[in-house]
């Protein structure tokens, strides 16, 4: 049976992640700072667990990966879509919500896939690691200066791990989707006429 780590899976794009993968028979834990959505989303699937999880909190990754494999068995797929946004241009953003954002978005997908690959490389089983970018990993966008940035850490983050984890059978992907409706994303796209993009 395949196990599968799914971060951000209490709705948006993890959520639809989380439950494609168990219609293909995986095994999923359902992540999610929001507990009580990741449980929902979890009592949806068969044989899914929903947990709370904060990406940027280095014990609490450990420890749910931990709890993963003591539950459900040796993790085989991981998928990071746990994230976060904020709107400011360079001049107006402060630096906490920039370092915010980063730290979710860059430091939390680096956590969780260091955590499962740990375990592949110990097992000697090899696994795939998929980390969600963004079209803003190579496209600008206005008023995006946290959210780009860090998509565009994620970007390179992904290929640095490929290059490290291959030869232990680990593939890793970054995917970077265009605007897609989520929650994190309506008032984006409600304003979407004055998006300018570079």
């Amino acid at each position: 049976m395949t196990v599968a780590l799914v971060t951000g899976a209490g709705s948006g794009i993890g959520q639809a992640v989380a439950r494609v993968l168990a219609g293909h028979g995986a095994r999923v834990v359902c992540a999610d700072l929001d507990e009580a959505a990741a449980k929902a989303t979890a009592d949806d699937l068969d044989g899914a667990l929903g947990v709370l999880l904060d990406v940027a909190d280095e014990a609490m990754v450990n420890d749910v990966v931990a709890r993963t494999e003591r539950e459900l068995g040796p993790i085989d797929w991981v998928v990071a879509c746990a994230g976060a946004n904020a709107k400011g241009t360079p001049t107006e953003m402060d630096v906490e919500t920039f370092e915010r954002v980063m730290k979710v978005n860059v430091t939390g997908s680096f956590l969780v896939a260091r955590a499962a690959a740990r375990g592949m490389v110990e097992r000697g089983t090899g696994g795939s690691i998929v980390l969600i970018g963004s079209i803003n990993s190579v496209h600008a966008l206005s008023g995006q200066v946290a959210y780009a940035t860090s998509k565009g850490a994620v970007l390179m983050l992904g290929k640095v791990m490929a290059v490290d984890l291959a030869p232990h059978d680990i593939r890793v992907n970054v995917v970077g989707p265009g605007l897609t409706r989520t929650p994190m994303s309506a008032a984006m796209i409600a304003n979407e006429e004055k998006m300018r993009w570079a």
